[in-house]
């Protein structure tokens, strides 16, 4: 639990301070995380700021950012601990050089705190200098295999980690847990179970222009809306993968490089690779149809306005 926010209202403003434009419903689900003590499970499509949580919270809060990420065959050794074989062979060899030969003493020696190579989770659950234990972000947990999410149950639980030759480490403090998750496959409900749970959304547009505001101010007003116009329309088209909030803050930082004011059909067809990521996807939008979106942006912004 963390006595740093008190509310609702209060994670909202610790949020905007990190320059993280929320909703509400977002704010509740980590306001509740922190106060209960549960880890938070967001999911969502890749780029609309999962991630950015974690590192928003261990900035406003001053804590350590222990970042766990995630990836097809990550096992114990990369995630939780190693034990550093170089080291202990290097041990074993001055203990024969020097004539000590009590293999008992010398395995209790070698498997010691000195040769353990700490990994992410390892390291979350143990004591931090500064305000407070650490955010733990375990990221994209759905490109892991299921045999990882079983060994997480443990840590999950109990905030407990089991090395053979050492023992139980149990965190004195919990570390605040994120999850994130683009579900490319359905996680387990056992995890689930353990987590307060948030769908985060592509943002709205009202959102979608605090967003740049906060992201990189002093973009102008008009190229601003036109941007988050057209980025709206693009996410109600039938493509591959669409745009995330990441790349509508890339766009804009390659629109306002490019001393653009306003948006023009040529512009946006020499910039979509910074917006779409799949050449199918830029193929059907470059062109007439960039044209044809961008003049209905221009046509409700008139309306609008």
């Amino acid at each position: 639990m963390t006595n740093a926010v008190t509310s609702v209202d209060q994670t909202l403003e610790l949020l905007t301070s990190g320059n993280y434009v929320a909703d509400r419903a977002l704010a509740t689900a980590l306001y509740l995380a922190l106060r209960l003590g549960r880890p938070l499970f967001l999911e969502g499509e890749a780029g609309v700021g999962k991630t950015e949580i974690a590192k928003v919270l261990a900035t406003t809060l001053h804590r350590k950012l222990v970042r766990l990420q995630c990836y097809e065959g990550l096992d114990v050794s990369s995630a939780v601990y190693e034990w550093n074989y170089a080291r202990q062979m290097l041990e074993i060899r001055l203990a024969e050089a020097s004539g000590d030969s009590d293999r008992d003493s010398l395995a209790q020696d070698i498997f010691n705190e000195r040769f353990l190579i700490r990994r992410p989770l390892l390291q979350a659950l143990e004591p931090s200098a500064g305000a407070g234990p650490p955010i733990l972000l375990i990221d994209e947990l759905d490109r892991t295999d299921e045999p990882f999410e079983a060994y997480l149950l443990e840590v999950l639980a109990d905030f407990q980690i089991t090395i053979p030759e050492i023992g139980t480490i149990k965190a004195e403090q919990p570390p605040i847990v994120i999850i994130t998750s683009n579900r490319t496959r359905e996680i387990h409900d056992a995890i689930k179970r353990r987590c307060f749970y948030h769908w985060v959304d592509y943002p709205n547009a009202e959102r979608e222009t605090r967003i740049i505001e906060a992201r990189l101010p002093g973009v102008p007003e008009r190229l601003s809306e036109q941007i988050v116009g057209f980025v709206q329309k693009l996410r109600a088209e039938d493509l591959f993968k669409l745009p995330g909030v990441a790349e509508t803050l890339d766009w804009t930082q390659a629109l306002m490089t490019l001393d653009r004011l306003e948006l023009d059909p040529q512009t946006i067809n020499d910039t979509l690779g910074t917006l779409l990521k799949y050449q199918d996807d830029i193929a059907k939008i470059q062109g007439s149809e960039a044209a044809r979106l961008l003049a209905e942006v221009k046509r409700d912004l008139a309306a609008a306005g």
